[in-house]
């Protein structure tokens, strides 16, 4: 029997939550790789694009975050 729904509901599946720790695993490395490789670089606009780069990525880990805390809602 096939189900449509007024509003689709607020869960993850087992999938979506295997995709979001994919995403906040990859998105975890490039961060920590990005912040720690800003103190071993002297070149003022690689360190720039260094620190720039870091924060995608945060904000990345902060939406991930995010999305497991409101259980897929976009509230």
């Amino acid at each position: 029997m096939e189900e449509n729904y007024q509003q689709v509901p607020n869960i993850l599946t087992g999938k979506d939550l295997d995709y979001l720790s994919d995403m906040f695993n990859w998105n975890y490395g490039a961060y920590k790789s990005t912040y720690n490789a800003i103190n071993s670089v002297e070149d003022d606009e690689l360190k720039s694009m260094l620190e720039k780069a870091s924060n995608i990525f945060h904000n990345n880990l902060s939406s991930i975050l995010k999305i497991l805390d409101n259980g897929g809602s976009d509230e």
